[in-house]
């Protein structure tokens, strides 16, 4: 194991995979410890109906049935130990940031997941968030912990300005409840479905240590944890404490044909929520008017259907795009920057304050726990 320091921390730690091994067995080999019977996880669920088990609140942006989600939650459930729920997106809302939905009706509605309250979502996961902590869907007020994730791809520098996963659990945060965000770095060649489980078990004892001592009340305030898990997390180079670099994805744009996609001028129509649709009906005599004026504008616009620049017209102009984030190479040179970390094979977890910079007293507090927790066997 190593310790060392940089300029915004006394202690950041890397190559510390044996010290995770000891807590929960997870193993230097990339093995998980078995899990645990059919008859010891009944057991467990019959002794722990009881309403005192911390809550943790779990939700993710790819939606709520995403595997990552899916396998974080039902090891939660198989440790026995919190009362687990969840509100997530009903489908995939990557790249929503910190949006949310006011002025629409949003459904909740309930989902079979064992061992589990879990709701779905209509709307963003800072909506399920912001839901979830109001007390007008869970009896609860207020959780030990938020868990966003596990999310399916990467969520470093300014991709996290972007990411619906960190949004949520920045909502968590601005209502006072610590939260942590995690992802796996998904690569489409490269990455399979039984990797998140596998990433569950290298982060599961981090959550675990993160409860306890929120419950002591030694857990850093102020800050929320991004952890990054590698592509192959059971081959993972340990824990690494890092800082957010500006390293993004790059947007790229794309002009897409009407007439390729026939589909294209309806999608947003069709993908209108019933909440959407309530809240028109429910609009006023003005706003109604406003709509047939727009209706009637509608009609004198003209799509194009080739790809290139629109020329002179004396009709408005629609057109189609599409939008995807390509991955960039880049040569990072700061080993404590969180995508050189999560590239080099380590497990990032970076400290995120709701300051544009974090300050350096909370990151030196956040930076203390991880090593006392990375060293509590040594």
């Amino acid at each position: 194991m190593t310790s060392k320091n940089n300029s915004l921390s006394a202690a950041l730690v890397s190559n510390l995979q044996d010290v995770v091994s000891k807590r929960k067995g997870v193993v230097t080999d990339g093995s998980a410890e078995e899990p645990p019977s059919t008859s010891d996880v009944a057991a467990k669920e019959e002794e722990s109906d009881d309403d005192s088990r911390p809550i943790v609140l779990v939700t993710n942006g790819d939606g709520i049935d995403s595997p990552g989600l899916v396998s974080l939650v039902e090891a939660l459930v198989r440790e026995g130990l919190y009362n687990v729920h969840v509100c997530a997106p009903q489908t995939d809302k990557s790249a929503s940031s910190h949006s949310m939905t006011p002025g629409e009706t949003i459904s909740a509605s309930s989902v079979n997941i064992k061992g589990a309250t879990a709701f779905e979502v209509s709307g963003t996961p800072v909506d399920c968030i912001s839901l979830g902590l109001s007390g007008a869907l869970f009896a609860w007020s207020k959780p030990i912990l938020v868990i966003s994730g596990i999310n399916q791809g990467s969520n470093c520098g300014h991709q996290i300005f972007y990411s619906g996963a960190v949004a949520a659990a920045r909502e968590a945060l601005i209502s006072g409840v610590p939260s942590l965000s995690i992802s796996l770095n998904w690569k489409k060649d490269e990455s399979q479905e039984s990797d998140f489980k596998d990433a569950v078990g290298v982060c599961l004892p981090l959550i675990n240590a993160t409860i306890r001592d929120i419950e002591k009340g030694v857990f850093p305030k102020d800050c929320s944890l991004n952890i990054e898990i590698p592509t192959s997390p059971s081959s993972n180079k340990g824990f690494k404490v890092t800082k957010q670099s500006v390293w993004r994805k790059s947007p790229s744009w794309q002009a897409v044909s009407a007439n390729r996609h026939p589909g294209a001028g309806n999608f947003m129509s069709n993908q209108q929520s019933l909440g959407a649709q309530l809240a028109q009906l429910g609009r006023d005599a003005s706003a109604a008017g406003a709509a047939r004026r727009f209706t009637t504008q509608k009609k004198s616009i003209v799509e194009i259907e080739s790809v290139g620049v629109a020329g002179k017209t004396e009709s408005r102009v629609k057109k189609y795009f599409r939008l995807e984030f390509v991955a960039k190479e880049e040569e990072h040179t700061d080993d404590y920057l969180d995508i050189k970390a999560l590239e080099d094979g380590f497990v990032s977890v970076t400290p995120l304050s709701l300051l544009p910079n974090i300050d350096s007293e909370t990151q030196a507090a956040a930076s203390e726990w991880i090593y006392k927790y990375l060293n509590a066997d040594q």
